[in-house]
């Protein structure tokens, strides 16, 4: 089992942000244009918030704000739910699972954002780990 590190270290990307004070329309764009369903909110460095495609439906559209003219701190989650690096692949996905949501920045021992997983990436991993051990039993059996 990984370790979300070690997760992180195979896919290496900069986490997709915007700032607390950038549109939901702007943030919305960024989603598109990268698929994804969530980006972090950050402001001098920090983590203020995550904003999601829930957060806009549940928090904006249902309320009826504009998305051209609310701004991403009006609608985004401040209590950011966060794992550590050296927490498995297996701790990330029961968080998820317990608490229903679907991406988790990765912040170090002081706070600083070292990346995000999604349910998605947490399932294609487990997907794989399965695979491999399916395969090594097929082999030990054949053996």
């Amino acid at each position: 089992m990984k370790t979300l590190k070690q997760l992180l270290d195979e896919r290496p990307r900069e986490p997709l942000a915007v700032s607390p004070d950038d549109t939901v329309f702007s943030a919305l764009e960024l989603m598109a244009k990268h698929d994804v369903g969530a980006v972090l909110a950050m402001r001098d460095g920090r983590l203020a918030g995550i904003f999601s495609e829930r957060d806009y439906a549940r928090k904006g559209i249902l309320c009826g704000k504009s998305s051209k003219e609310t701004l991403v701190r009006e609608i985004m989650t401040e209590k950011v739910l966060y794992v550590r690096p050296e927490q498995t692949t297996d701790d990330a996905m029961a968080l998820m699972t317990e608490r229903r949501v679907r991406h988790l920045p990765v912040l170090d021992t002081n706070q600083r954002v070292i990346g995000v997983v999604s349910i998605g990436d947490l399932v294609k991993e487990t997907i794989s780990e399965q695979a491999f051990l399916i395969q090594q039993l097929e082999q030990y059996i054949a053996s």
